[in-house]
């Protein structure tokens, strides 16, 4: 009688749960614009003490497409302070029914290795139940249990556009005695809390419509719901620490870094050799610098703590290697033996990413550089490349704020902006252009600071097939072959680089009768269109500021008079300055193309005239110029 009253209670709970899932279920609010909607999410944090944390997640997702499909796959990272267990998955069908189920000998368990990592202990769980029927609703839940809470996971609700979510929970559970923080982006509010023995925090989302990407947004993490959990007091491989503050976490990484700046006897004498007899602290900088360049190379090695505590700077120089950590480290130790004061600086690396937060003290870092305080400037290292120039921090580290470790604990600094005079591009076409309307182009450009990157790159990072592979592609002509080209950098804390291109096209002007049609504006085209069918949704977001120049001469062939020249054009509002003049004498084409744009933020409502603003660049880069055949 018991085992059928527990059979009859408990089977209607199964059979819910499995309609929950049905596709019928989600509200039609959520479907628009949706690849995805997550059905449901529960994660809770169980903080047991500094040095552990217990944390379970469960999760179902409904891929409505196959734009969804990355949605599906499972996959979960570990390491020797992370363990995983309890991992079940679940295929559920449209009308919700189960249809297929996964448990641990299934899961696919295999390292992380990677193309920059020698050697690493992180390792990932994963699953795929490779269904193509849409739409359908996977199911997973797994356990972990985190030796040291000095990282604990984040939780964000949306993954990504067009990703919608029907319910998502966070609770987090520590003692009453134990103090956290919390950053709380996307206005999602402040959390419901219960006081017992232990005290429990929990956030709550219910039916988030899918947004869908804005050309010139925000990053996501400022209007997507998102909580960050920051520990006070933690413990991680008999290390503690405090991340009350940003100067009490420096303090963490200090006692990390400790003891690990000292040099083998041959690399003091080399320090030495070079530098005692210069007197301009620039200049031994850059010496230093240099030899850094040229004695080390840059190859991640993730094992224990060497995710944030670096090798030492014995190692960098026996090896001849090491990671971002390691490296910037070995820099410091060379610059300390040249009595130089310099300092280890964490930051966030990525040309999309953001600074820290100033008002929630955390370890979300990626990368490690070097900062040189001076009486009138600040030199910044970028310890991983074998190529940047001293002083340069750009896309990847530019325009941010990071921690810098000081002898008293850690120090909020901004790393250095560029503004459209740092940032330059000016080109110098010559062109010709042939009775049949083939040209051909010698294309000199000369570009500094974040305009040079891609060009840095392709002078120094790629290999000559990747470069003629890119080069034949980039440019924004029908058809065309790049016949030569040649690379020239100059190292500054503004770096240069110079191109040169040789390039040909057949049929680029085209002649039609006794008529010749030519775009003279070759190379430098906005190809920005913007859609004002719907309602701007987000603020609009220059991140860089840049500046173009192209000033173009094209000979044309014998016999032609011109016949329709284009107006030039002048705009200058707030979101840049754009002009371009035509000019025809004798048989040459004169055009002087200028762009220039500053970093700023302008409120949705200014995106039609953003609109207007790319159209007329669009348009008026376009304009062709016509000549007719002279009569005989």
């Amino acid at each position: 009688m018991k085992k059928t009253l527990f059979i009859l209670f408990f089977l209607p709970y199964f059979n819910a749960k499995a309609q929950d899932y049905a596709v019928k279920n989600i509200p039609d609010s959520l479907l628009q614009n949706a690849n995805v909607v997550k059905r449901m999410e529960d994660m809770y944090i169980n903080i047991k003490s500094p040095g552990k944390a217990i944390v379970k997640h469960k999760y179902a997702i409904t891929i409505l497409n196959e734009s969804g499909e990355k949605s599906a796959k499972f996959d979960v990272a570990y390491d020797k302070f992370i363990t995983v267990s309890d991992i079940s998955a679940h295929l559920y069908n449209a009308d919700g029914k189960e249809i297929k189920s996964a448990r641990k000998k299934n899961i696919y368990d295999f390292a992380m290795n990677d193309p920059i990592s020698m050697a690493t202990d992180d390792r990932m769980k994963a699953y795929d139940f490779f269904y193509r029927n849409y739409p359908y609703t996977v199911e997973f839940e797994y356990e972990q249990e985190f030796k040291g809470i000095f990282f604990l996971p984040n939780w964000s609700p949306v993954k990504s556009e067009k990703y919608a979510v029907q319910k998502s929970t966070l609770e987090v559970e520590s003692p009453s005695n134990y103090k956290i923080s919390t950053k709380q982006l996307g206005n999602i509010g402040k959390p419901d809390t219960s006081f017992g023995p232990n005290i429990i925090y929990s956030w709550h989302v219910n039916n988030l419509v899918a947004y869908e990407d804005e050309p010139y947004q925000p990053p996501s993490e400022e209007f997507s719901p998102s909580v960050y959990i920051m520990p006070s007091n933690f413990e991680v491989e008999g290390y503690t620490g405090n991340m009350e503050s940003w100067n009490q976490l420096g303090n963490f990484i200090a006692r990390l870094n400790e003891g690990r700046n000292t040099l083998p006897e041959n690399v003091k004498e080399d320090v030495h050799r070079l530098t005692d007899n210069i007197q301009d602290k620039h200049q031994k900088i850059n010496i230093l610098y240099n030899y850094l360049q040229k004695n080390t190379r840059y190859i991640s090695v993730q094992l224990g703590m060497g995710s944030w505590q670096p090798f030492d700077a014995n190692y960098v120089a026996t090896k001849g290697y090491g990671d971002c950590k390691a490296l910037s480290n070995y820099m410091l130790s060379l610059l300390k033996e040249a009595g130089i004061d310099a300092n280890y600086v964490l930051i966030k690396a990525g040309a999309n990413e953001t600074g820290l937060w100033e008002d929630a003290p955390a370890p979300y870092f990626n990368h490690a550089i070097i900062c040189v305080p001076m009486a009138n400037d600040t030199v910044w290292l970028e310890c991983t490349s074998k190529n940047t120039s001293p002083g340069y921090m750009g896309s990847f580290t530019g325009n941010r704020k990071a921690l810098m470790i000081t002898k008293d604990g850690g120090v909020v600094v901004k790393t250095p902006t560029y503004s459209a005079s740092d940032n330059v591009e000016v080109r110098n076409v010559k062109a010709v252009v042939d009775d049949e309307g083939n040209i051909t182009a010698n294309v000199n450009t000369k570009a500094t600071g974040i305009k040079q990157e891609i060009l840095h790159t392709l002078m120094y990072e790629v290999t000559n097939e990747e470069r003629t592979k890119y080069l034949n592609s980039s440019l924004n002509m029908p058809t065309y072959n790049v016949d030569s080209f040649a690379y020239k950098g100059t190292r500054a804390t503004i770096p240069i680089t110079n191109e040169y291109l040789k390039i040909s096209a057949p049929n680029y002007a085209t002649i039609t009768g006794k008529r010749l049609f030519i775009c003279p504006n070759i190379f430098n085209q906005s190809d920005t269109k913007l859609n004002t069918d719907k309602p701007r949704k987000f603020t609009i977001e220059y991140p860089e500021a840049f500046k173009d120049i192209d000033t173009i001469l094209i000979t044309l062939p014998k016999g032609y008079q011109l016949e329709a020249l284009p107006e030039s054009k002048s705009i200058q509002n707030q979101f840049g300055s754009y002009s371009i003049s035509f000019n025809v004498v004798d048989n040459k084409i004169q055009v002087v193309r200028m762009y220039e744009r500053h970093i700023a933020n302008y409120p949705a409502s200014e995106y039609d005239n953003l609109a207007k603003f790319y159209d007329e660049m669009f348009k008026t880069d376009r304009k062709k110029i016509v000549f007719v055949k002279k009569e005989s």
